[in-house]
C-alpha cells in the first residue's frame, strides 16, 4: 500500500517530481537517510540539519533578486576583499581572516593538509576526523555520561600524542554544550608551550546565553596559537550560500589556510550576502532571540517526557537519551519519519558508549516543536496489539 506521505506527484512549489527515487515512506527514508542536503525538495519536516529559521529577512531576498543578472554574470570578489566584508560584520582586521566556502572547505585544509597530528573531543561533528588522513587523527572521550569536557585531561593528551593541532567545538554538535571561556584560555595557554594550535568552533555560539562574553574572538590577539572557525551557514540561515571563516592573529597560520584555498571560492550571491550583512546586524540579533526562546520550550517540553534525559542546550538543537525502555535512536527516528514525516538524527555513526540510545533534535518553531513531542511520545515504545 501507498504511504500517505508518497511524494511522486507533490506539485507544491520549490517541491519536484521524484519520479523512480522512491514510493513507499519507508523508501522515502532510506533514500533521505543517505542524503546530505536538498531536503527541501522532498516534502517532511526537518529537525535534523541546524540552522536559523528567523533569519535571512524578506529585504535580503528582494535585493538579491535584484541584482540577479549581475551576480550571475560577473567574476566574484577575492579572497582578500572577502575578508574585508568578514572584518566589517565581526570588527575584525581583514588579515586575520580567512574565507571558506562553508566552514566545511577550511576543515579540509586544516584536517586533511596542515595538522600532522590533530586531537579532537568525542562525540562531535564529523568532518574533523573524517577530513583527516589516516593515522593523523585522535579521538579524546569526553566524560560519561555527562559529556563535559575537562581540558585538563584534554591538555595533558595532546601533549603526550605530540598533537600540532587540537579542536574544540563550542557548542560542542551534538550534545549542544558550551565550554567555558575560563577552560578555553587556559587549555590555549597549555598547548602553546607545546606548538599545538587551538581550533576553536563557535559555529552555534549566536545561540548561547551572554555570547559575546563567551566568545573569544575579541580576544584573539591574546592566543597567537588559537584560530576561531566559524560556519556562518547555521547561525544566519544561509546553508546554499556556503560561508565559512577562520580569524587567527597567528598570521602565518593564516596565510597557511589562505594557501589552500583557491581565488575565486565564493560565488557572488554569497559575495553580495556579505555586502550588505551589515544593515540587518538588529534583525539578525532578534531572530537569535526567537530561536533561543523556542529552543528553551523545546527543551522543557522534552524534559517532561518520563525517562528521557535531555542535556541543557546551548545551540539551537537538544540531545536526549531515549528512555532504557524506549525502542533505539534508529528504530525511533525510522518510525518518526515514517509514522509522521519528521527527521531527525540519531548517534549512530558518532564516537561515544551507548550511542544508539541517542538523539539529537533541531528546535523549529514552537508550533513544529510541539508535534514533533506528541509524534516521538506515539512512537517511542512498541504499540501493543
Amino acid at each position: 500500500m501507498l504511504s500517505s506521505f508518497s511524494v511522486n506527484n507533490i506539485n507544491d512549489k520549490g517541491k519536484y517530481k521524484m519520479a523512480n527515487k522512491y514510493i513507499t515512506q519507508a523508501e522515502k527514508y532510506e533514500y533521505i537517510s543517505k542524503q546530505h542536503g536538498g531536503y527541501y525538495r522532498h516534502n517532511f519536516t526537518d529537525h535534523a540539519y541546524l540552522y536559523n529559521l528567523y533569519f535571512p529577512p524578506k529585504e535580503v531576498f528582494t535585493h538579491l533578486k535584484d541584482n540577479i543578472e549581475d551576480l550571475v554574470l560577473n567574476y566574484p570578489i577575492a579572497q582578500d576583499a572577502l575578508a574585508e566584508l568578514i572584518g566589517n560584520v565581526i570588527q575584525q582586521p581583514a588579515d586575520r581572516i580567512v574565507v571558506g566556502n562553508g566552514a566545511a572547505e577550511i576543515i579540509k585544509i586544516l584536517s586533511g593538509h596542515l595538522a600532522k597530528k590533530i586531537i579532537v573531543p568525542v562525540p562531535s561533528f564529523n568532518e574533523y576526523a573524517n577530513a583527516a588522513p589516516e593515522g593523523h587523527i585522535v579521538e579524546f572521550p569526553l566524560e560519561f555520561p555527562s559529556f563535559q569536557l575537562d581540558v585538563d585531561k584534554f591538555a595533558a593528551e595532546a601533549i603526550n600524542v605530540k598533537a600540532d593541532m587540537a579542536v574544540v567545538v563550542t557548542p560542542n554538535n551534538p550534545t549542544s554544550m558550551l565550554v567555558a571561556k575560563a577552560d578555553l584560555i587556559r587549555l590555549a595557554e597549555k598547548l602553546e608551550k607545546h606548538d599545538c594550535m587551538l581550533i576553536v568552533d563557535e559555529s552555534f555560539l549566536d545561540f548561547a546565553e551572554n555570547k559575546e562574553q563567551i566568545s573569544l574572538e575579541q580576544d584573539i590577539a591574546n592566543y597567537p596559537n588559537t584560530a576561531i572557525l566559524k560556519s556562518m551557514s547555521k547561525a544566519y540561515g544561509v546553508c546554499g550560500l556556503r560561508i565559512g571563516y577562520m580569524l587567527t592573529a597567528n598570521l602565518a597560520f593564516a596565510t597557511a589556510v589562505r594557501n589552500g584555498i583557491h581565488i575565486w571560492n565564493i560565488n557572488g550571491f554569497a559575495e553580495e550576502f556579505l555586502r550588505i550583512l551589515p544593515r540587518y546586524k538588529q534583525e539578525f540579533e532578534d531572530s537569535c532571540e526567537k530561536v533561543k526562546a523556542d529552543r528553551d520550550t523545546f527543551y522543557e517540553k522534552l524534559c517532561a517526557i518520563e525517562g528521557m534525559t535531555v542535556f541543557k542546550p546551548d545551540a539551537n538543537y537538544i540531545f536526549c537519551r531515549l528512555p532504557d525502555a524506549a525502542l533505539s535512536g534508529p528504530e525511533v527516528t525510522k518510525r518518526l519519519f515514517i509514522e509522521h514525516n519528521i527527521y531527525i538524527k540519531d548517534s549512530v555513526g558518532k564516537t561515544q558508549p551507548d550511542a544508539t540510545r541517542y538523539i539529537r533534535i533541531a528546535s523549529r518553531t514552537k508550533k513544529e516543536n510541539s508535534k514533533l513531542i506528541v509524534a516521538l511520545m506515539d512512537v517511542m515504545y512498541l504499540k501493543s496489539e
